[in-house]
């Protein structure tokens, strides 16, 4: 079954919009392990609007399943991974001032340094991830760096899946085939939500892992953070 990887940044935002510790992101990352989530997922940004440095130091020693690190691999990003050693570190190419992630690395141009920071990562043994949009030409060069797995951008599809589901996974399909051929693990993430995960994973049972956040959080606010988890798990298992 693909995996489950709950992103706790919005709770974290929730926190920072008031200051003290509530919610408390520590206990929201032991929680949504202990309620069934497979791996959490945390994407450290410089103004550390959401998720903190300090959280993440905070965290990783709490966390029995996988812990993910994404963010754009800046120093700080580079010595804070390598500091604490997660399970996999994801490769996203968020400028500074980015709200939320909203596009995949161009591989072919940025190949040489992404070879680079991926050899560093998997030489301290941390799995690496590379942030890509629905593109086999960019899957095939994503290939070339030495990366383990690619995570594909799902808003494209999140976008589409309202008015023509088959037409807007196309490209998934093909960049999937891509990672495929070229040995690559698959994980994706962005926007997916209940609505739309249970087909993207029924059609590309590739995937290894899926990470969601917003959506998630969102939706527990009105379900509880256990009863929402659990339904996403039932959406991986209906393939």
């Amino acid at each position: 079954m693909t995996k489950l990887s709950v992103n706790i940044n919005k709770i974290a935002t929730i926190r920072n919009a008031r200051g003290g510790n509530m919610p408390d992101v520590l206990k929201a990352a032991i929680d949504c392990e202990l309620f069934g989530a497979q791996g959490i997922t945390v994407h450290p940004r410089p103004d550390e609007r959401h998720i903190r440095y300090s959280d993440v130091y905070e965290i990783y020693p709490l966390i029995k399943t996988e812990f993910n690190i994404e963010g754009n691999p800046i120093a700080d990003f580079i010595d804070l991974v390598l500091k604490v050693k997660p399970a996999q570190v994801t490769l996203v190419p968020d400028s500074h001032d980015t709200i939320t992630s909203n596009a995949g690395w161009d591989t072919k141009k940025h190949k040489s340094f992404l070879k680079e920071i991926v050899s560093e990562f998997k030489s301290h043994g941390i799995r690496t991830s590379i942030f890509v949009d629905p593109v086999a030409e960019m899957v095939e060069h994503a290939a070339e760096t030495g990366t383990d797995r690619i995570e594909l951008y799902t808003e494209a599809y999140a976008l589409g899946y309202i008015t023509n589901r088959a037409q807007a996974i196309a490209p998934y399909v093909e960049a999937s085939q891509m990672a495929t051929k070229n040995g690559l693990g698959i994980n994706a993430g962005h926007d997916l939500d209940l609505n739309n995960l249970w087909y993207l994973v029924r059609t590309i049972p590739e995937v290894l892992e899926v990470s969601i956040g917003h959506a998630l959080v969102s939706e527990a606010l009105y379900l509880g953070l256990e009863k929402t988890i659990q339904l996403y798990l039932q959406q991986l298992r209906l393939t």
